[in-house]
This record gives C-alpha cells, structure tokens and sequence, in this order.
C-alpha cells in the first residue's frame, strides 16, 4: 500500500506530463504550420489526428506506468467519477484534484518558457474553445458524452489501485493494456471533439492551459461538461456492472 504522498506524487506527475505534452502537440502543430512554405510541405504538419495520437498514447503510457501507485487519474473528472462510486476517499478525492490543477498550470507554464511566444499564443497554448456556431449548452453535452466515454472505459478497463491482492493479481497480465484502452476514448474523443469543442475532456488540462494563456472563453464549459461525464460515466459502469462482478 502507497502513503498518500507517493499516490500525490504519482498524480502529480501524471498529470503534468499529459498536460505537457498534450498541449505540446497543440503548439508542435502550429509550429509546423508555420514553417510551412510549401503546399507540398504540408503533410509535416501534425494535424487533427496527429494531436489526438499523442494525447491519447501520452495517457496510456502515464496510466500503464503509475495506475499501481495512485489509480492514474490526471483527470478531476476521473476522480470526481471514483469519489462518486467510493472508490476512493473524500480526503483523498480533493488532494487528488488539487494536485492535478496546479500540475497542469505549472506544465502550462513550462510551455510558455520554452516555446517561442509567437507560436504557443497563435494557439493559446491548446486552451479549448469552442468551434463556430457550437453554443454553450452544445458544447456542455459534447463534452459530457465524450468524457463518459474516457470515464466508462476507464473504470471498465483500469484496475483499483487499491484492490485487494486477489483482484490485482488477476488484473496483472493485462494492466498495461488497460491504461492503452483509456488513451483510445482520448484518441477516439478528440478525433470526434476536436472541430466542436477542442475535446479537452479534463478540467485540469482547460484550466492548465487557460491560466497560463489568459484565454478564457467559454471556459465553464469545460468543467460543467467533463465533470457530469465523469460522474454518469463511472456511476453507469458500477450501477450496471460492478456489482455483479465475482472478482
């Protein structure tokens, strides 16, 4: 069993890293675009599906690797979704939550320091936003329903971290392929999200890079949205399934 400090830590890098380098991408791809001077050249350039492979396989990789710690949150949602279903403690669930929001601002701001000025602002850093002609309550539902989908397949796929030794020992064979099923919903969600909302999916990842860019709109969307995904999402996956479960 980890103390609380080492599951904080294990949060805490987790989360800082997916911020990184999902927003990383975001600023990659401008960067590309940029240097562009060519139509020919334009295939360099990561684009939409570019983005959604390497936030989706930054958070498989995070996930396989410290889901024993700590359960591999890096996402309020996925926490608020584990509190809900007590997987885990009130006490535990805000320690987790503010150490994942000052994670994703402090990656931010690593950004900012090293990536030129004039790229990381044509991109606001990757804050999401949301697309033309998407209202609020548009954009409140798609995130909803995309984070159900993150929270849904993560709460079916990735084990406890604080299952009992039975459990985790039959868990063990296909862990790591558990954390790659989550990095798919980020994959699957931003392919689908990107165009209507930038499919943040994750208040520390808007909040992360709002704060560091100072770009703001809309930003409640991405906490209404994401926070009532995580909850019916890991609520659903217990009510349906959990308890009927022989492990």
């Amino acid at each position: 069993m980890y103390r609380i400090w080492q599951r904080l830590c294990a949060e805490f890098i987790g989360t800082y890293f997916f911020v990184l380098l999902s927003a990383g991408a975001v600023c990659a791809d401008a960067a590309l675009h940029s240097a562009i001077t060519s139509a020919a050249a334009s295939s360099t350039a990561l684009g939409t599906l570019g983005i959604a492979l390497a936030r989706g396989l930054a958070f498989a990789i995070l996930v396989s690797a410290l889901y024993p710690i700590s359960g591999g949150h890096f996402n309020p949602a996925i926490t608020l979704g584990a509190w809900v279903t007590r997987t885990i403690g009130s006490i535990s669930a805000l320690l987790y939550g503010v150490v994942q929001l000052i994670a994703a601002i402090l990656a931010s701001w690593t950004l900012t320091a090293l990536v030129p000025d004039a790229i990381w602002r044509s991109v606001s850093l990757g804050a999401p936003d949301l697309g033309a002609n998407i209202s609020r309550t548009q954009g409140i539902f798609l995130e909803l329903l995309l984070t159900f989908v993150l929270v849904f397949v993560f709460s079916a796929t990735v084990p406890d971290a604080r299952s009992d030794s039975t459990r985790s020992a039959r868990f063990a064979s296909f862990a790591a392929p558990a954390g790659f099923a989550a990095g798919l919903a980020i994959f699957a969600g931003y392919l689908v999200g990107a165009p209507f909302t930038d499919a943040s999916m994750n208040p520390a990842l808007a909040l992360g890079t709002a704060v560091a860019s100072h770009h703001f709109a809309n930003h409640g969307v991405y906490w209404a949205g994401p926070l009532l995904g995580g909850v019916l999402g890991a609520w659903l996956y217990r009510a349906l399934f959990a308890r009927s479960s022989s492990l």
